[in-house]
């Protein structure tokens, strides 16, 4: 019988990705496949593309979201935004795709990248049906399916909620309530058809497709708070142990999984306890944050906001951002903010990075460069080496212009020969 990468690392079993992966990350194969094996790294597939491990001891990782919606619809736009995206550096992206031929435009953002790709089919399913009554549990299963064919690596369920959360949301006293599209939507079907989740319902029907294919399977953070002063409550705290009971389900039937939480709008003191209580609950399984906004009032400037939050969340031990972009609350993303969305979850990543595990060998390299004022030297390690070549031609000098030859370094190296 074939294995899937889960059980082979349960086997102790070596796979071409986990060796790949290892040698990437700069761990031991050995200790990769224990971690696999007991659900703290999880890897991400496409075939005839590079794997990417996600999870504790590894860099910390970022994924982009793109994708139409119901108001605008331009498959050139969004084949360009999963270009840029992949460009400036997100580890994956996710497509949410909800306006025009959603297959055409995924196929594209396939064919045009290489990194995993993930999908929310409950976001194409309410699409193609129309209303959330019209919805069967075959409908979304079969969505499922039809993801995973065309070689997504890794979808979104949310699975972790009942009906008696939902009336617990009700009489919570929230200021925002529910923010999770995904979330809304399959509340919205278990309300309107008075019946239990259907992802939990099937739970165990899908992690049988998932395991066939290898899919990584993301659990959502359908009770993620909305804005600061909605801070960690019943609804939340039942989601998060119902996922992590869910999530050694999955591994159970050979499905690797990654666990959305604590993301959202956090108040900056509480996001290192929040990520802690986490990833304790999860079994230390990847953890994958939204953002997190430590403040509501930066609209327009949603992404620098984000970064901040994001940087306290990876330093403390989230595994795994989703960008914010500059439009967040106000706008479908262009291309532009797309690549500022990416280019400040990468900052807050390394940053994060340098949190857990100490100052980087890349920020020594750029400093190397620095001192000898060598410019070609400063792009190519910057996180955005286009955007710092940019900055320092516009004035066409030789040197920075700020300085110019009252360069403070360039005058100590004179008087410290």
């Amino acid at each position: 019988m074939n294995m899937n990468l889960l059980q082979a690392a349960t086997a102790g079993k070596e796979t071409s990705a986990i060796n790949e992966v290892a040698f990437i990350e700069g761990v031991e194969p050995n200790i990769l496949c224990k971690q696999i094996a007991c659900g703290r790294i999880i890897i991400m597939q496409r075939e005839k593309k590079p794997p990417l491990g996600i999870g504790e001891g590894l860099k910390t990782k970022i994924n982009a979201n793109i994708g139409t919606s119901a108001e605008v619809s331009d498959p050139d736009i969004e084949v360009e935004k999963a270009r840029i995206a992949e460009k400036y550096g997100a580890d994956t992206i996710s497509d949410l795709s909800m306006g025009g031929d959603i297959d055409s435009i995924r196929q594209r953002i396939l064919d045009e990248t290489n990194v995993p790709i993930t999908t929310v089919p409950i976001y194409q399913t309410v699409v193609e049906k129309g209303s959330f009554q019209a919805i069967t549990d075959q409908d979304i299963i079969g969505m499922i399916d039809k993801h995973i064919k065309i070689g997504i690596s890794s979808i979104v369920i949310h699975a972790g909620f009942t009906l008696e959360m939902l009336e617990k949301l009700r009489n919570s006293k929230r200021m925002m309530g529910m923010v999770s599209k995904g979330g809304s939507f399959t509340s919205a079907w278990m309300l309107q058809n008075r019946r239990q989740n259907p992802f939990s319902t099937h739970f165990d029907e899908i992690c049988k497709i998932l395991s066939k294919k290898d899919v990584v399977l993301s659990l959502g953070n359908t009770m993620r708070s909305g804005c600061i002063h909605d801070q960690m409550d019943g609804p939340q705290e039942m989601e998060m142990v119902m996922n992590a009971w869910l999530a050694r389900r999955a591994n159970e039937l050979g499905v690797q999984v990654i666990i959305e939480g604590m993301g959202g709008h956090v108040s900056p003191e509480k996001i290192a306890t929040y990520v802690a209580h986490y990833k304790k609950t999860t079994d230390y399984r990847p953890l994958f944050v939204a953002g997190p906004l430590p403040i509501d009032i930066g609209v327009g400037y949603d992404h620098i906001s984000g970064s901040v939050g994001g940087s306290l969340a990876a330093g403390a031990g989230a595994d795994y951002l989703c960008y914010i972009t500059p439009s967040e609350h106000l706008a479908l993303p262009n291309v532009a903010q797309v690549r500022e969305g990416v280019v400040a979850f990468k900052i807050a990543a390394h940053v994060g990075d340098i949190l857990k595990y100490g100052t980087r060998s890349e920020d020594q390299i750029l400093a190397g460069h620095r001192r000898a004022r060598d410019w070609d030297g400063q792009f190519a390690a910057a996180i955005d080496g286009d955007r710092a070549k940019e900055i320092h031609q516009q004035d066409r000098a030789e040197t920075c212009s700020m300085c110019g030859k009252y360069c403070a370094i360039l005058l100590m190296e004179e008087y410290l020969k």
